[in-house]
């Protein structure tokens, strides 16, 4: 057994299945919970309301136990009546025989026979017969007619305990699992930074819903199934033993085969399971991965390398899932044979105790009593393979979620203190912070020290600056501060007292962060804003709006402070998001105040305006300044310049620009800054800027308007209508593997229609193996095509809140997995079930027509109530898939976000967001569970009616002879095999329910028709492209806000070669001009022209491959350097990916890294810094040698050195290729000075437009901006 295990428990062995958590992976698979622990979460209440759904269970078996024995009385009443008719006819032969001198027709001679022996030989026949003789008829009718009686009130009794029972026993699973997913949810909260550095989100949004799903299902209706048959078991051998001792004690033998093999089965189950999903969760990181950063993977053509990643992850998964086939298949036919085994031995040695006399008491009824008991019992075993596969696979995906829980109180991994009230808070301080011979290494970069002696102080009152290069530890430094993570060696101190006797919470609070790259949360600009101060009130919330410059143009948006920015911000500007954290991080009122890179995104008007509120709100406070553009450090109280993690300077603005030589004043000399001093007349400008950007407002696109995201006609064009038939859909999707499907069809045929007489255990085997290959190549494709279908679909489609990444992945997820198990073990089952009714039908025709239709009257009243069931749970999950959807979203939200979440220290906000939407699933779903609950009972009620109906009527029939005994237990075997089976496909109606709300699902998306197929593969390529761009009236709204018009009649002519600018206010439209450009959206009107040609003419692929687009946020994806650099290429030689890094000077740092161009940079290069993630990203644009060349504020992250050198090689880069055309974005007007062109946007117009020279004498808008800039 041990070989055979060790044969279905192989692995890929494939190095790229590999990644940083297989440690985590490794322990989950070693381990499965006991069910001694699966109800860590139950209270007082649970227990007590798990104990009367168990006795009430018991109350259920007993009643099953009485009905099989009234029905195996009654099967006995019919056949010894019978019986006893043939042998009372013989008696009266024998006697005629001996009166009359009769002579047989076969010619015997009578006479030779003596009288006396024949009239002994007839009284000795009636004397052995008579205990098997019934009373006269009138008392046989008596006895069927008592038994049926009971039959009724037994049934009665029955439907009331079943129902009971389910409900209140999964109402108790429900408020477990509630808090069992909040709790897990809590745990990753109060986890510290480091555990997000090596852990995906996906395999933590895996656990938080595929492995809590699991749980629900294994502990839940269907552990009550399989509590239902353990109590059965006890009660009916206990039962069996009271009717006859010598028998049952023969019938357990088979027993322990059957516990045995339950045992060891489950035990593997389990482990295939955490296989299985350990596979789901890698695909599930890529999912999240790629719809998180779309519009990355569509401007580098990285749809088709992004689906051979996804199916190459998905891959292991169907090996896991054809294993687990092969092994159900086996546990049940084995079952199976186990229960026809019952029936031959119990037949067998019930007749050898009669014939051979050695238990007297013993008669035909209750050999049929002990065999019903023992085949109901194992028959239910056989068909509980589905339920204990669910609740194997529950055991083996809490093993994960206990040991996330488990480690919460290991402080060595965890924020012990987050949840804590009782720690020193920071009252009545001064503020000074010191930074005190700083040593630190990330956890994830142990061999490249980031922090070396690092000393730094920061007065109270005070502005501190810290500048250098990027990668030098600028940012650790405010990490650090923030206890992210904690120094290797040395004390950081506030006011002489360290840091880490403060509380973590306490210390964040008094803490505000505004960052180089803002972090946004997927709600209301008021939440967004209110997460800085949890109790802050509306005016405060107002008034730190108005000090970070967001006031006026949030107050002309549609619906104000209630606007939705989308997932991560997406629908606002980078200037928007940016004056929006800034409020964030105001409105608290912190003591210390760390800025990193704070105004880098704003245009020149909002960034002086915010920069005088910068200024404001520093005063008071302790301030810590990372700045690239040393003229916005020019006034800090002291700076302090680090080069590889060590200060090399500190001192003035004035005493390091003195220093000839210096770090510092070579920083200074390379950006080319000229100090100024403001006059009145700067004020004068500065005010009237503020007015006139005001007017700019209503035209900033934030694109949501309160309830509604698209209009009537969007909605009714792009929903498609709802699919009928959708398992025959399904199915015709498996059309490859018809042949599989029709063997495993054939075997199911086999096995359904021989229930009566044998199953056998090659059907079995074949059976869930042959459904196992076919349900994991159906549920691979389902998942490949519907990965495809939305990289297919336009950008406009995520905008929607319920298309966000978090929300696909869960669909993904759960969806597929739901449609996988209804076409593997379900199907089988249903294929079993309707060829033995069919089957069970047409033999009971032929027997007796009135008979059968009884019984099939009873199967309609039961497919009836199933099929409301199944609507009723469709309806239930129409309702709850949003909610779980959100829940899904918010948790990828927060573990994708948690420095922020951190930092703004909202861990019991989100918290509370969280169970509030699991609290609201839970009480939609326990209104439509009594329903659930009483269809439940009615399958048994069902039953047991049926059949007492059925032997009401055939006393009928019998009394009339119409029907003989041996025709009653014909149809009786039907209809109780028909009945059980029945029963089987009532208790997985919910998993029915679920396959085909997910398949409409996905077959909704792969009907849907994209606005623009980001798929499609036809259209114009321009062999000879020069790189002429032309705006042609272009007028443009977002799909997700019609009322604000974006572009309007927007006019722009770029000649091949030329390098245009574009400069505007944030929210002006600039990024949208790229936007449409790399079609993610088409003109509303007008036309967007490329060498005269329409560009929806073109092919998109090729259009995208033209252009290089350098974002202001860099995104880079969880694979290598050279992979990141390389990324949409195919067949790239290393030396190309070089000479790439070497231009965008990336390539010294990556020699430096321990592994080089092979150095995984992590989830959207978190394990790299700003600078360098911008700096890797230039290199992959550079690489591709584009026809135009796109770029919005692409060196904004980068310090002045690497500015410089990054702006000369964009230089050498134009050199190289002088017929390249670019676009570029910026608000830093000192960056654009050279371009042939310079185009200013007002209100989605170009209002102006020249070169900076001739834009300079005309003092208009661009004049205007460049004051503001100080610099010239």
């Amino acid at each position: 057994f041990s070989d055979w295990r060790r044969w279905f428990s192989r692995k890929e062995t494939d190095e790229n299945y590999k990644k940083i958590d297989d440690d985590a992976e490794q322990n989950d698979e070693a381990e499965s919970v006991g069910i001694q622990r699966i109800f860590r979460f139950a209270n007082r209440t649970d227990f007590i309301m798990m104990s009367v759904a168990l006795f009430l269970v018991l109350v259920q078996s007993m009643c099953i136990l009485v009905s099989l024995i009234f029905f195996g009385m009654l099967t006995g009443l019919f056949a010894t009546q019978s019986f006893g008719n043939k042998c009372d006819q013989q008696q009266h032969n024998l006697t005629d025989l001996a009166n009359n001198n009769y002579t047989y027709h076969s010619n015997i001679d009578v006479h030779v026979v003596k009288r006396a022996s024949l009239e002994k030989l007839s009284t000795n026949s009636y004397t052995n017969f008579l205990s098997i003789l019934p009373t006269p008829m009138t008392s046989f009718r008596d006895k069927v007619m008592k038994i049926v009686y009971w039959g009724f009130i037994i049934g009665a009794i029955e439907f009331v305990a079943s129902s009971v029972g389910c409900f209140i026993w999964t109402l108790s699973m429900k408020r477990q699992i509630q808090r069992m997913t909040i709790a897990l949810f809590r745990s990753f909260t109060q986890r510290k930074i480091s555990y997000f550095d090596t852990t995906s989100a996906a395999a933590i949004n895996g656990k938080l819903f595929d492995n809590i799903e699991k749980i629900e299902r294994g502990i839940g209706f269907e552990l009550l199934i399989l509590v239902a048959t353990l109590f059965g078991l006890i009660v009916y051998i206990v039962a069996s033993f009271i009717v006859d001792w010598k028998l049952t004690l023969i019938m357990l033998l088979l027993l322990p085969l059957v516990i045995g093999s339950s045992y060891i089965f489950s035990k593997v189950i389990a482990s295939e399971t955490l296989n299985e999903l350990m596979a789901y969760s890698r695909a599930g990181q890529i999912v999240q991965e790629v719809f998180s950063s779309l519009r990355t993977v569509l401007s580098l053509n990285g749809s088709k390398f992004e689906r051979t990643r996804y199916e190459k992850e998905l891959e292991p998964t169907r090996w896991s899932s054809i294993r687990l086939g092969a092994v159900l298949g086996i546990f049940t036919g084995w079952l199976s044979l186990l229960v026809y085994l019952v029936y031959a031995v119990g037949f067998i040695f019930g007749s050898l105790l009669i014939s051979r006399k050695r238990n007297r008491n013993i008669d035909i009824s209750d050999i049929l009593v002990i065999v019903s008991i023992f085949a109901e019992s194992f028959s239910f075993i056989s068909f509980i393979g589905p339920f204990l596969q669910s609740y194997s696979e529950a055991l083996g995906a809490a093993a994960p979620v206990f040991r996330l829980i488990d480690e919460g109180n290991d402080a060595t991994i965890n924020e012990s203190d987050v949840w804590r009230d009782d720690t020193d808070s920071i009252v009545n301080i001064n503020g000074d912070v010191a930074f005190d011979d700083i040593n630190f290494v990330y956890p994830t970069r142990k061999d490249a020290p980031t922090l070396h002696n690092l000393s730094i102080r920061a007065r109270s009152g005070q502005t501190t600056a810290i500048v250098g290069s990027s990668g030098c530890g600028k940012s650790t430094c405010l990490s650090l501060f923030l206890r992210y993570y904690e120094p290797s060696s040395g004390q950081i101190t506030i006011d002489g007292r360290a840091i880490t006797e403060y509380g973590v919470n306490d210390l964040r609070k008094n803490i505000g962060v505004v960052s180089q790259e803002p972090i946004l949360f997927g709600t209301t600009i008021y939440e967004n804003i209110r997460y800085g101060k949890l109790n802050a009130t509306r005016v405060e919330i107002e008034q730190a709006a108005q000090e970070a410059n967001a006031h006026d143009f949030i107050m002309r948006l549609p619906n104000k402070y209630e606007t939705l920015v989308g997932e991560r911000g997406v629908q606002l500007s980078g200037g928007e998001k940016q004056r929006i954290a800034l409020a964030r991080a105001l409105v608290k009122q912190p003591t210390f105040l760390l800025l990193d890179e704070a105004t880098s995104a704003l245009d020149s008007v909002s960034e002086k305006i915010v920069q005088e509120a910068l200024n404001q709100a520093c005063k008071g406070r302790t301030t810590i300044v990372i700045a690239h553009r040393l003229t916005t450090i020019q006034n800090a109280d002291q700076i302090y310049v680090l080069d590889k993690g060590s200060v090399i300077e500190q001192g003035t603005h004035e005493t390091l620009i003195a220093k000839d030589g210096g770090k510092y004043q070579s920083m200074v000399k390379i950006q080319q800054v000229e100090e100024t001093y403001e006059d009145s007349d700067d004020m004068m400008a500065i005010e009237i800027i503020r007015k006139q950007s005001e007017n700019f407002i209503p035209f900033e696109r934030s694109r949501l308007i309160s309830g509604s995201v698209t209009t009537d006609e969007d909605k009714d064009s792009s929903k498609p209508l709802k699919q009928q038939n959708v398992f025959l859909r399904l199915l015709a999707m498996n059309k490859p593997e018809w042949l599989t499907i029709l063997v495993g069809c054939l075997a199911c045929i086999i096995n359904g229609a021989a229930e009566p007489l044998l199953a056998f255990l090659l059907a079995k085997i074949v059976e869930y193996t042959a459904f196992a290959i076919t349900g994991s190549k159906l549920t691979q494709r389902i998942r490949s095509k519907a990965f495809a279908c939305l990289l297919r679909q336009e950008v406009a489609y995520f905008d929607q809140p319920e298309n966000s990444s978090g929300a696909i992945s869960a669909r993904l997820s759960s969806d597929a997995a739901a449609i996988q198990e209804m076409l593997t073990t379900r199907l089988g089952c249903v294929c079993e079930v309707l060829a033995l009714v069919f089957v069970g039908f047409i033999f009971g025709s032929t027997i007796n027509v009135e008979l059968t239709l009884i019984a099939f009257c009873a199967l309609v009243v039961l497919f009836i109530s199933l099929g409301a069931e199944v609507l009723v749970r469709l309806w239930l999950s129409e309702k709850c898939d949003p909610i779980i959807e959100s829940a899904s979203k918010l948790a990828v939200e927060v573990i994708h976000n948690m420095r922020t979440i951190k930092q703004l220290s909202i861990e019991k906000e989100v918290l509370r967001q969280y169970s509030e939407l699991i609290n609201k699933v839970s009480i939609l779903s326990w209104k439509p569970q009594i329903l659930f609950s009483m269809t439940f009972g009615l399958l048994w009620i069902l039953e047991i009616y049926t059949l007492v109906f059925l032997y009401w009527r055939a006393l009928v029939l019998y009394e009339r002879k119409e029907v003989t005994n041996h025709d009653i237990i014909m149809v009786l075997a039907f209809a109780i095999f028909s009945l059980q089976a029945l029963k089987l496909i009532g208790m997985i109606a919910e998993r029915i329910a679920d396959s085909a709300s997910a398949a409409e699902t996905f077959f909704d998306l792969f009907d849907r028709i994209p606005v623009i197929d980001n798929g499609f593969t036809e259209g114009q390529e321009l062999p000879d492209f020069r790189g002429e761009i032309k705006f042609d009236e272009v007028k443009f709204i977002y799909p997700t806000r019609p009322a604000s018009v974006i572009l309007n009649k927007l006019h722009l002519n770029i000649e091949p070669g030329q390098r245009v600018a574009v400069v505007g206010t944030s929210g002006c439209g600039k990024s949208t001009i790229v936007q449409l450009l790399e079609r993610f959206y088409d003109a509303t009107r007008g036309q967007i022209l490329l060498d005269g040609i329409d560009i929806r003419n073109l092919n998109i692929h090729w259009l995208r491959s033209q252009l290089g687009y350098v974002n202001q946020e860099p995104i880079l994806f969880d694979l290598t350097i050279a992979e990141n650099i390389s990324y949409g290429l195919e067949d790239i030689p290393r030396q190309d990916i070089i000479n790439a890094a070497r231009r965008a000077n990336v390539h010294e740092f990556i020699e430096h890294l321990p592994q080089g161009y092979e150095t995984r940079v992590g989830m959207k290069g978190s394990f790299l810094s700003g600078g360098e993630k911008q700096r890797i990203a230039i290199a992959r644009v550079l690489l591709r040698r584009p026809k135009v060349l796109l770029l919005d504020e692409a060196t904004s992250a980068m310090d002045s050195q690497n500015e410089q050198i990054i702006q000369e090689a964009l230089e050498q880069a134009h050199e190289e290729d002088p017929s390249r055309t670019s676009l570029i974005i910026a608000h830093r007007l000192s960056t654009i000075r050279s371009c042939n062109s310079i185009c200013v946007i007002e209100r989605g117009r170009i209002v102006e437009s020249g070169t900076h020279a001739e834009l300079s004498q005309q003092r208009g808008p661009y004049f205007h901006m460049l004051s503001q800039n100080h610099l010239h």
